[in-house]
């Protein structure tokens, strides 16, 4: 399961501490300014993005925007599809959309 989709708000009454792991692990995938960018990338894509045009984009090694992939891809934010021996990213666009709810404090 990914970590966007145990979030609950950080308003939310008394969260688990799973809950706050999660929630933890969704900012920590977004804490990296390649995965900023990454998010951004594919946010403004009609179609899923090959790991191989990332790489000229973000200025990085290929494993190592993998890696950040894999981040994003492990806390629930985007998709992967297999393209022969490439990798095709999208943005879960259910999840981008979880992420205003998860700042959510509560009544001020």
């Amino acid at each position: 399961m990914s970590s966007i989709s145990c979030c609950r708000p950080l308003g939310a009454t008394a969260l688990s501490d799973d809950e706050a792991g999660a929630a933890a692990a969704v900012f920590a995938a977004l804490a990296d300014p390649a995965r900023v960018k990454i998010v951004n990338v594919l946010a403004t894509s009609d179609e899923p993005v090959c790991v191989c045009d990332l790489v000229p984009v973000l200025g990085l090694a290929q494993p190592t925007v993998s890696h950040h992939v894999k981040k994003l891809t492990d806390a629930g934010l985007l998709r992967r599809e297999q393209r022969g021996k490439w990798a095709h990213f999208s943005l879960d666009r259910e999840a981008a959309a979880r992420l205003p709810e998860l700042l959510e404090l509560g009544k001020e």
